[in-house]
């Protein structure tokens, strides 16, 4: 990419486009391509078309996605499945028809079987059954995979596609039912200390493990992919280390000053037993994290705390 290439940037201000966005600038690149929800409905297809046919962007990063913790993924597996579908489809087909130089596609570690091998490689994927609480995610972001392989095997381009591990970050979903872990753990726990609440529940045993990777070290991962990767084949973006819920729990309620006990409740469930990714192919390539939980965490906080008094 040069720094006037025309960037275009779908899902800019979510956490992981809006991190992108970020770098790219950072990076000097200064021909970036966005457009909010209320500008260009990425479902329309017609949209979609006459956007790309306008905008004529050259590279192309679809970050654009519905996600969700657990609770969101089981009470709205259709909507998931559906929106993902036509969102991915839309923008990867309209890429292939402008001649757009190279796309990147976000995925999902939840694309792998519930209970492969750990750490995770990029040949386990279609290895097994998925985690049933968000099976309807996965199987729309490994048919994004698939499609992207497809364009580049028939019509010869050069789609790529990036697995990145559980993100947090700036600008990550905060909702209290329909978040994910970290970010739901990070606003209840400074709510609690705000409200001086004596103890807090917590879903499931505390015991499965999660990998994180903050959105700054992903967006970094993706620039490095865009420019130093042309293959088919999947990459997984990780940090190489996990630990409990429990820990991270307990890491959380230290960075945001909960001085109450924790409650684990065994009846809510846990989702996968443990997933973390081997990311050996993309170190092999020369790229590694810099972000350490602690850090990021800290950060995110700051962030949080920001948004949270000024609204």
């Amino acid at each position: 990419m040069k720094s006037n290439s025309r960037i275009y940037v779908a899902g800019h201000r979510g956490l992981v486009g809006s991190a992108i966005i970020r770098s790219l600038k950072q990076r000097g690149f200064e021909n970036l391509i966005t457009r909010t929800h209320a500008e260009l409905e990425l479902m329309d297809a017609v949209a979609v078309k006459d956007f790309f046919e306008q905008a004529k962007p050259e590279y192309v990063f679809l970050a654009a996605a519905k996600v969700g913790g657990i609770h969101a993924n089981s009470t709205y597996p259709a909507d998931f499945m559906r929106e993902n579908l036509i969102v991915q489809t839309n923008v990867i087909h309209e890429s292939w028809r402008q001649g757009v130089v190279k796309l990147l596609f976000l995925g999902s570690s939840c694309i792998y079987p519930k209970l492969c091998p750990q750490p995770i490689k990029e040949e386990y994927l279609l290895s097994g059954e998925l985690e049933k609480t968000n099976d309807a995610y996965a199987l729309a972001k490994i048919a994004g995979i698939k499609t992207c392989q497809s364009y580049n095997q028939q019509h010869g381009t050069h789609f790529i596609s990036a697995m990145p591990t559980n993100l947090y970050g700036v600008n990550d979903n905060f909702h209290p039912e329909n978040s994910h872990v970290l970010p739901a753990l990070i606003r209840r726990f400074h709510e609690a200390k705000l409200a001086n609440v004596e103890s807090i529940s917590i879903w499931g045993t505390g015991t499965s493990r999660r990998e994180f990777l903050h959105s700054g070290d992903l967006a970094d991962a993706v620039l490095f992919l865009m420019e130093n990767y042309d293959d088919s084949e999947i990459v997984n973006v990780g940090c190489g280390k996990d630990q409990t819920i429990k820990e991270l729990a307990e890491t959380i309620q230290e960075v945001v000053g909960y001085t109450g006990h924790l409650k684990f409740d065994s009846t809510r469930p846990d989702g996968t037993p443990q997933k973390i990714l081997d990311i050996s192919k993309i170190n092999s390539l020369g790229w590694k994290p810099t972000i350490s939980l602690r850090e990021g965490l800290k950060q995110v906080y700051q962030w949080y705390t920001e948004q949270y008094h000024s609204s």
